[in-house]
């Protein structure tokens, strides 16, 4: 350990976050999480006997970075985004497939059950994640089960012990119905997925209204729904990505910067659009706060003037984006392509003043691409910046156009197998 980093180590705070150790050229090569920073990174740099890969991975450790969050919990799902956005070897190298969860329900069965899985499949059933760490994401759930009861068994009809602690809808007992425990698994998916604020505000307006209409059993279920929900976030779990210390995530910091804005991107949209051939013509929105994807933000939009227009469908899309005023505005809009698409959209955002970006990189989606940013000037003109592979920029933007072009692709392939069955 060098001296520099000996140094650093003594500043880590006592809280929870998510740590990023770096190589000698300034790559981030692990991201983990911790309960206590203090005393998670510093242990790899203990004399403790460790598994050889561990050895490895200390022995290119220069540098280590932090995010403090509010949580345990935040921690885990900010360290899962980090993954997606930076793939550090070393988390490839050391990660045991039993690491990586998922929530999976299958809302289609007469009465489903909740279980966690390594491998999801196209079953048609739901599925949360991934998240790294099973244990942190088993915890959260069972902890939200006593707010929303579930079944973690294939449902039998048959009363349990889980049935009198209340940890079960208690359809065995005629407490309630198929239909009601539904609905509830809805809420809890939402707030695994992020949706957090606006169930809150729908919860509070049920139990308002359900009691204006006499229903007070219906009442009492919200009122008992948001009671638990607001002990949790005072509890562990899950603040909203608003709290964030977005001051620490170097590529929000970087764009900032490019971009001559006043603050860092707090709000990030990603568009883009899918067809064949003209058929089935679909446009995706992606949503990043503080640089994390917020998928119970995301918006899909079927083109009402199927074409083989690129430019006309991605102006119908943002256009009708715009139209929703109870959606929150973007800090930052990021497009597919140069300064065609931008000038095609520009004079629909021009009068909201929101910055626009497109990511040129001829086809190649993936995350290796080499990425050409293209950026408007008030004169008229544009900007281009080519970027490195590992860039904190880079990883960014290729994050956000990746996910946006798989929500397009995923939503014209459904599109494509209804139309192709009626």
């Amino acid at each position: 350990m060098n001296e520099a980093l000996k140094e650093k180590l003594k500043t880590l705070p006592a809280s929870p976050g998510v740590y990023f150790h770096k190589n000698v050229n300034n790559e981030i090569i692990y991201v983990g999480k911790a309960a206590v920073l203090k005393n998670r990174v510093r242990q790899y740099f203990q004399k403790s006997q460790k598994d050889p890969k561990t050895e490895a991975l200390v022995s290119e450790i220069v540098d280590t970075d932090w995010i403090v969050v509010d949580t345990e919990m935040d921690a885990l799902f900010l360290e899962a985004e980090m993954i997606k956005r930076y793939m550090p070897k070393w988390n490839i190298l050391l990660r045991d497939d039993k690491t990586v969860s998922y929530v999976r329900i299958d809302l289609k069965s007469e009465v489903p059950f909740v279980s966690f899985t390594r491998n999801p499949t196209d079953d048609k059933a739901t599925y949360v994640g991934p998240f790294y760490g099973k244990s942190g994401i088993e915890k959260a759930v069972r902890i939200l089960r006593r707010i929303f009861p579930y079944y973690d068994k294939p449902y039998t009809g048959r009363k349990t012990l889980n049935t009198d602690l209340g940890l079960t809808p208690g359809i065995e007992i005629g407490k309630s119905t198929a239909k009601d425990y539904k609905r509830n698994l809805k809420k809890m998916i939402r707030y695994l997925e992020g949706d957090r604020k606006k169930l809150l505000k729908e919860l509070e307006k049920t139990m308002l209204l359900e009691s204006k209409k006499g229903n007070f059993e219906a009442a009492a279920e919200a009122r008992d729904q948001l009671r638990g929900l607001k002990e949790l976030q005072k509890k562990i779990v899950f603040s909203d990505k608003e709290f964030l210390d977005i001051s620490s995530d170097q590529a929000l910091k970087q764009l900032q910067k490019m971009l001559n804005l006043i603050s860092p991107p707090r709000r990030i949209e990603g568009y883009d659009i899918s067809h064949q051939s003209g058929k089935d013509t679909v446009g995706s929105m992606v949503v990043f706060v503080n640089g994390t994807a917020t998928r119970s933000e995301y918006r899909k939009f079927k083109v009402r003037t199927s074409t083989n227009d690129d430019l006309k469908s991605l102006r119908e899309v943002i256009e009708r984006r715009l139209k929703h005023k109870e959606w929150d505005f973007p800090n930052l809009i990021l497009i597919d392509g140069g300064e065609t698409q931008i000038n095609a959209v520009l004079p629909l955002i021009g009068p909201y003043n929101i910055p626009i970006i497109g990511r040129s990189k001829s086809g190649d989606h993936s995350k290796s691409a080499k990425v050409t940013l293209v950026i408007p000037e008030a004169t008229g003109s544009f900007r281009r910046i080519k970027l490195s592979s590992g860039d904190h920029v880079t990883r960014l933007i290729a994050r956000v156009d990746e996910e946006a072009h798989r929500f397009a692709i995923t939503y014209h392939s459904l599109l494509k197998r209804k139309n192709m069955l009626n």
